[in-house]
């Protein structure tokens, strides 16, 4: 083995990325009242204008295949959280729309969330840490997009 790659400051740095997103993840999405997937379908929702994605876009988005996309939104169309729209610029398409019940359970998971976040995210980092590090994942975010 090479001890020099294995103690590498980039593979340490990637790891300590991963550690940290992996004990973050189960607290950050504790007590949503809805499975962590079906939230961030309903955040993407909520925070698109008019609160309606194309499927492939939404899909993409919360990195689903579009198969199983389709079920996912499926369970939540008969949950009543989000309805299927006929998309006007394109026929063979359709809209994920986000339903009254939908922004509800929103409104409810996102209530734990922010809490959950300013508890454990961003309550720990100075507000200069919070800037770089909103800098420094934008920046990772926009490289590898």
């Amino acid at each position: 083995m090479d001890e020099q790659l294995l103690n590498d400051d980039d593979v340490t740095l990637y790891g300590l990325f991963v550690e940290a997103f992996a004990r973050l993840k189960p607290v950050v999405h504790r007590d949503l009242g809805v499975p962590d997937t079906w939230f961030e379908v309903l955040l993407r929702l909520g925070r698109t204008p008019g609160h309606r994605l194309r499927m492939t876009d939404l899909a993409e988005a919360v990195s689903f295949s579009s198969g199983g996309f389709t079920r996912l939104a499926d369970r939540m169309a008969k949950e009543g959280l989000i309805r299927r729209d006929p998309d006007p610029a394109d026929r063979r398409a359709a809209l994920a729309a986000l339903t009254d019940k939908g922004a509800e359970a929103l409104d409810r998971a996102l209530t734990a969330h922010v809490s959950h976040l300013r508890s454990h995210v961003t309550g720990p980092l100075s507000s200069e840490d919070r800037h770089h590090l909103e800098r420094i994942l934008r920046t990772l975010r926009d490289a590898n997009g």
